[in-house]
């Protein structure tokens, strides 16, 4: 199945995974590659390294997650959102939900930090006004 726009056999990782929609600019998508953030074929790729059909590409998210990607097409263009997400199969296996915490998505005493720090409201800062003295 081949996307709009579709035209080359290869093309650059970092155009593709900015045309792709998964990262958000070709200059980020470049980032992640120089900092080893993205794998092509289970080898550290360079944002100039050639893709094509086929290749299964891992990228390590911020939170430290891993996301696993299959090529299925190419594109030199940007096109909408709907239609990049036909570029590649995702792959990457489903999270339990012990991972959830352990991710970096919420930390482990969330709970705890709610109170402390910043009040957030009119009686949040009353009170922490009265235990302070003023």
């Amino acid at each position: 199945m081949s996307a709009e726009g579709a035209t080359t056999d290869q093309l650059r990782l970092d155009m593709w995974l900015d045309v792709a929609c998964l990262f958000k600019s070709r200059s980020e998508a470049r980032r992640a590659c120089r900092s080893g953030k993205v794998d092509v074929n289970d080898q550290r790729a360079k944002p100039h390294r050639q893709v094509q059909n086929g290749d299964r590409l891992s990228i390590t998210r911020p939170s430290g997650l891993k996301q696993v990607v299959v090529v299925r097409s190419l594109s030199e263009h940007h096109i909408a959102r709907a239609i990049a997400r036909t570029l590649y199969d995702d792959v990457t296996p489903p999270r339990k939900p012990d991972q959830f915490e352990t991710s970096g998505l919420l930390p482990p005493d969330w709970r705890e930090r709610e109170s402390a720090g910043k009040p957030t409201n009119r009686r949040q800062r009353r009170e922490q006004r009265k235990t302070k003295g003023r």
